[in-house]
């Protein structure tokens, strides 16, 4: 099974509209050139720029015809009625009218997670969500399991970002320590390609569709953002085992994909 892990377009609209839909509809043409094609797409948060109705419309315009099925996770840029409104109950949300669902494939679990907290920058799952999730995970004991989640539930040596992580990554942590068939935790809101082991499996941060964030280590300021290039990863799950790629798009002479 393929999974293309993409992150953060930060869709919006008017005159700063044109880059980020720029960037998401390169990275999904990109997708669609891969030999074979991934059986879904996960998009881990920060969707849209301000959580407005219209840049979800956008979103639509861009993604509403893309043929593979693909998954939308919320993150802390995004608005969750709003996105539940415009998407609620469709395949972009598992069916669901939560942002928080899970989709079953023969091969694997993929389940979205919703760590967003309004009018913050940092994350959080909450009690109710990790019950959830245990309760998720004990379904398919045997069957590898995905997570997606915005907010990276771990330090990643960039200071202004690791003080708006996951704010409840021992909960997590715990839920993990409990179910050894999750493979991969895919996150977003860094802005960079990121890897790291988490709870007994492998935490991948994918890079923005939009724009990198600086590798600014030293300082607690804002890194700033980087015309760096975009990307995204392909996790290749074969049984039990995943490898994890990383699939340049802004500057790869690659053929493109049209849907």
């Amino acid at each position: 099974m393929l999974i293309a892990h993409l992150s953060d377009p930060h869709i919006t609209t008017g005159p700063l509209g044109g880059q980020p839909a720029a960037g998401l509809q390169l990275a999904l043409g990109r997708v669609m050139a891969l030999d074979p094609l991934p059986d879904c797409v996960v998009i881990t948060g920060d969707l849209v720029d301000h959580g407005r109705l219209d840049e979800y419309e956008a979103l639509r315009a861009i993604v509403g015809t893309f043929p593979l099925p693909l998954h939308l996770v919320t993150g802390n840029h995004d608005n969750r009625e709003t996105l539940l409104d415009e998407f609620g109950g469709s395949p972009l949300l598992g069916e669901s009218m939560e942002a928080c669902y899970t989709v079953e494939y023969p091969e694997a679990t993929i389940v979205a997670l919703d760590s967003n907290i309004p009018g913050s920058p940092a994350g959080r799952l909450g009690d109710a969500q990790l019950g959830w999730l245990d309760a998720v995970l004990d379904r398919r004991p045997d069957v590898p399991a995905l997570l997606a989640v915005h907010h990276p539930p771990l330090a990643i040596g960039i200071p202004f970002l690791d003080g708006m992580r996951l704010q409840d990554e021992d909960g997590l942590e715990e839920v993990l320590a409990a179910h050894p068939n999750v493979v991969r935790v895919m996150a977003g809101h860094v802005h960079r390609s990121v890897t790291a082991a988490f709870a007994g499996s492998v935490l991948t941060i994918a890079p923005s569709t939009y724009r990198q964030s600086g590798l600014q280590m030293a300082a607690e300021e804002p890194p700033g953002y980087l015309d760096e290039p975009t990307g995204f990863l392909l996790h290749i799950l074969d049984g039990t085992a995943c490898i994890t790629h990383t699939v340049a798009v802004s500057h790869a002479a690659a053929r493109l994909g049209a849907y």
